[in-house]
């Protein structure tokens, strides 16, 4: 199991496991307008990119993996492309409880780091057009749009594409 201490020593960033995805679905639903359903966050369990953050302070037993303390999520996965591997950022979710601490930078930094060591060179991701501080996130670490896709989510908004080049 992967861990690295976040800013915040009562958080720390781990692999995802099974029994993380309810309280994952959870902050998913609270986060999103069209949430992804439990199904597709099982399928992401071995993506080298599924990482949760999980609030320390807040566990009873300090051997035991506390599940309702996820307080964040990220998913992303790799795909080897002709020499050229490709990460992609697929969701990434803070509690709104949460949002405000730096988790959610935290989270795409580790994530970034975990698609680095597989070897990708370029990390794509999908945003929503109007989400205004998911895209400052991202800006801040570096991606930059590619291109619109209009009508992208099932409400009809658009979707921009952004890259990073890790290389």
């Amino acid at each position: 199991m992967t861990t690295a201490p976040d800013a915040r020593s009562d958080v720390r960033i781990r692999e995802a496991e099974a029994a993380d995805l309810l309280a994952v679905v959870r902050i998913e639903r609270a986060s999103f307008p069209q949430p992804w359903p439990y199904d597709a966050f099982e399928r992401y369990l071995d993506a080298p990119g599924f990482l949760v953050a999980v609030d320390e302070d807040e566990r009873d037993d300090e051997d035991a993996i506390d599940t309702q303390n996820v307080v964040g999520y990220v998913v992303a996965d790799f795909v080897p492309n002709h020499g050229r591997g490709l990460g992609h950022v697929k969701d990434l979710a803070v509690h709104p409880d949460r949002r405000g601490e730096g988790l959610g930078a935290t989270l795409l930094e580790a994530a970034l780091s975990k698609l680095a060591a597989q070897s990708a060179r370029t990390v794509k991701l999908e945003v929503r057009e109007s989400n205004d501080r998911a895209r400052s996130l991202y800006e801040a670490f570096g991606f930059e749009p590619l291109r619109r896709v209009p009508r992208y989510y099932d409400d009809g908004e658009d979707a921009l594409i952004l890259v990073r080049d890790l290389s």
